[in-house]
């Protein structure tokens, strides 16, 4: 079931991104989210939702302005986070396709996926619910020694 995130969901949702920030190179971040981040982020997000089959989230999905300014307000850029035992099932293409609509219920016209090049799981995930590789930002994140690329994927709404 996919459903919004609460402030209860804090805990199992720190646990899932807090494991891609310390050990895979998915996420160019390696500062931990902190509980606060997390409500924050909860609370004023146009949508925080959370994949949950009863024993707590699964991973979760969320999206904001893909930059600052009006000129933007129609693009969106999403973030989309499994945990290990959500992996293969579905449970990513029900996330995104709930974002997807969620963002275009409030007037998107496009939505960005900014995913590492060192995660090629997660750039066919993209590929395969619609998104196409519209550029590559090369060697503009640094993370555990190494320079890293960033493939930007968009998916049009409307």
């Amino acid at each position: 079931m996919i459903r919004p995130a609460t402030p209860e969901d804090v805990p199992a949702l720190l646990a899932i991104w807090n494991a891609e920030i310390r050990e895979t190179l998915v996420t160019f971040n390696w500062i931990e989210k902190t509980a606060d981040e997390m409500r924050e982020m909860i609370a004023t997000r146009p949508a925080f939702l959370v994949a949950d089959e009863g024993a707590g989230p699964l991973g979760f999905a969320t999206y904001t302005q893909f930059r600052g300014g009006v000129g933007y307000r129609h693009t969106m850029e999403h973030t989309i986070i499994l945990g290990p035992a959500a992996r293969g099932r579905g449970v990513g293409r029900a996330l995104i396709s709930a974002i997807e609509d969620h963002a275009r219920a409030g007037g998107a016209h496009s939505l960005f996926a900014g995913v590492s090049a060192a995660n090629p799981e997660g750039r066919a995930f993209h590929a395969a619910v619609g998104f196409a590789e519209v550029a590559v930002l090369p060697q503009v994140g640094r993370k555990a020694g190494q320079w890293l690329d960033l493939v930007l994927m968009q998916k049009f709404l409307s």
